[in-house]
């Protein structure tokens, strides 16, 4: 038997998943990644940005999926508006 549908949803029991942390990248002359928290970046697989809610509160992102040493993947993200970067699983 299929529990009902509507019941009501415990909200207290919700958590986030895949939370970005802060990280210390440095940068080549062409602003790629080249550590991560003192890991070496092997390849950039895939760079984006997001530019959103321009009408509240400015969001600019530039996204940069990258394979650290071992083998990793990670994506990046450089909060444009402070300057800060943070890293994610895939």
């Amino acid at each position: 038997m299929v529990a009902h549908s509507r019941a009501s949803l415990r909200i207290d029991r919700l958590r986030a998943l895949n939370l970005p942390r802060a990280a210390q990248v440095a940068v080549d002359d062409r602003g790629r990644p080249t550590t991560v928290d003192d890991t070496t970046v092997e390849e950039v697989l895939e760079t984006w940005r997001i530019d959103d809610e321009w009408w509240r509160e400015p969001l600019v992102r530039r996204y940069v999926e990258v394979v650290l040493a071992g083998g990793a993947h990670i994506v990046l993200f450089e909060d444009l508006q402070h300057g800060a970067w943070f890293a994610q699983m895939p």
